[in-house]
């Protein structure tokens, strides 16, 4: 009978879900218009629309279970999320417009289109796209994890966990073919209200009814379990300062050029729309301090989950105490906190090989809409396949598309804001840093030396970057510095009114 109920509130919202997508996109240009408004809505989505999109992005099932899961099994480590998020804002209320109207101005909808336009080599942005695939499929599979997960438990195990997988990529896959960025931004302003209702819910009914309120419980984290509330955290994890500060930092600027948040950004209607989103997007980061705790919470109650088991911690906490209905509601919240998030990565790989790859090939350079619905599909089953048969706790999948995403920093931010960075030296950058950081990950020495893989890789990186364009050539390009260099025109604009 209960999972019953759950399974039966959630599907209503499901079908809610969809049907929202399908009306964002009416009357749109014929039912959802060519590849620029189904990848970047247009160009034409407001202040709040674009935070909650932005907001859904960042807050995900990584975030809903993962971060509990973390909470559980080495505890202060997690605050990295919260602490790269906030810092990431920042750097995004510098880069979110400068992208925003070098992408406008050039008639651009993603980062591959710009370090083609920026080098001059359509190939590079093919190129650039083969890559960005590679380090994005692991945070789909990350996000169908997360949503079978919770259909999984929300089903008291009546669903197996792979049913609820394939449930999770064909519910996404569907709704973002259909819907695009618009349908996403408009399932957000959804799945942000029973966010915040269900984890300030959660926030006060976990302590108060497994531990009589949060005096006792904190007394008892601190007299028991010490170890979880300093770093680097329970067990020999290796993540401590030093970890944490690398990490930090270099997620902070991944996150600016992430697909992604580019795709938010390019979405905006005006530049105003990124600056005054980028000030309010820390407040949504409050929320994340509630999974973190909840995650310490489960350590009294569901004690012995070890692994990926631990992406269990918060959802064990509510199927053992709460009625079926509020289960589903939960259920909804944390599934939608998936579809989102998942949606926009899978548009985001099919704009960048619709745009950037077949695009190349002249049958289907009239159809780029068309053949990026097609790679959503084979993106997606592609990262339904790694669930299946290379399954990794939620986090790690986090930090491993962080990582290899964070060695595209010099090519695209050094390449938009520096002239003198040359093709080579850009490639030559690349390959060394995403080799470092693949020899990191693939022979399991992250962290290295106490801090980040990823970092050390960048620093690499960056270093043959400068030493390759000083060393070679300069290369003659004949465009303008307006024609292959980002800046914010609005605030240039500004600046010359007033210095008048």
């Amino acid at each position: 009978m209960n999972a019953a109920v759950a399974t039966s509130v959630f599907g209503v919202f499901m079908v809610a879900t969809v049907a929202l997508g399908l009306l964002a996109v009416r009357g749109t240009r014929g039912g959802g218009g060519g590849l620029a408004e189904w990848s970047v809505g247009g160009r034409s989505l407001g202040t709040v629309f674009i935070w909650v999109l932005m907001a859904g992005e960042g807050y995900t099932s990584f975030s809903y279970l993962g971060a509990a899961g973390w909470g559980y099994t080495y505890g202060a480590p997690v605050l990295y999320v919260v602490a790269y998020m906030s810092c990431g804002y920042a750097v995004g209320y510098v880069v979110g417009p400068m992208l925003w109207a070098y992408a406008r101005k050039h008639g651009l909808v993603g980062i591959t289109d710009m370090v083609a336009h920026r080098f001059g080599r359509p190939w590079l942005g093919a190129l650039v796209a083969v890559l960005a695939t590679v380090f994005l499929l692991p945070y789909i599979q990350l996000q169908i994890t997360g949503m079978g997960v919770v259909v999984s438990t929300i089903s008291y195990g009546a669903i197996s966990l792979n049913w609820a997988y394939f449930i999770a990529f064909a519910v996404t896959t569907g709704f973002v073919v259909v819907s695009g960025l618009r349908g996403s931004a408009w399932v957000s302003v959804l799945k942000d209200l029973l966010v915040i209702v269900t984890l300030g819910f959660l926030a006060i009914y976990v302590p108060v009814h497994y531990f009589d309120g949060y005096g006792p419980f904190l007394d008892r984290l601190v007299a028991e379990k010490s170890e979880w509330l300093t770093f680097p955290g329970h067990g020999d994890s290796g993540l401590g300062q030093g970890w944490f500060i690398t990490t930090s930092f270099l997620n902070s600027l991944t996150v600016v050029i992430f697909p992604t948040t580019v795709a938010g950004y390019l979405g905006a209607k005006n530049a105003d729309v990124l600056r005054r989103n980028a000030m309010w997007l820390p407040a949504y980061n409050v929320l994340l301090f509630v999974p973190m705790l909840l995650g310490m919470a489960a350590l009294f109650v569901v004690p012995g989950l070890v692994g990926a088991e631990s992406n269990l911690a918060l959802f064990k906490l509510v199927t053992d105490s709460l009625p079926a209905w509020s289960v589903g509601v939960i259920g909804v919240a944390a599934a939608l906190s998936s579809i989102v998030p998942m949606a926009v990565f899978m548009l985001v790989i099919g704009t960048m090989w619709g745009r950037s790859v077949l695009s190349l090939v002249p049958r289907w350079e009239r159809r780029q809409k068309g053949a990026a619905q097609l790679v959503v599909v084979v993106a997606g089953s592609l990262a339904l396949l790694l669930t299946y048969t290379a399954p990794n706790t939620l986090v790690r999948l986090s930090l491993i598309s962080y990582e290899g995403m964070a060695q595209l920093l010099p090519m695209v931010l050094l390449g938009l804001m520096w002239r003198r960075l040359t093709l080579l030296g850009a490639m030559s950058g690349l390959v060394v840093g995403v080799g470092v950081v693949c020899g990191f990950v693939f022979t399991e020495n992250d962290p290295v030396w106490g801090v980040n893989a990823g970092i050390v890789a960048l620093a690499a990186n960056l270093a043959v970057a400068l030493a390759v364009t000083y060393a070679g050539p300069r290369e003659h390009d004949e465009r303008p510095d307006d024609e292959v260099l980002a800046r914010d025109e609005v605030a240039a604009d500004r600046m010359a009114v007033n210095v008048r």
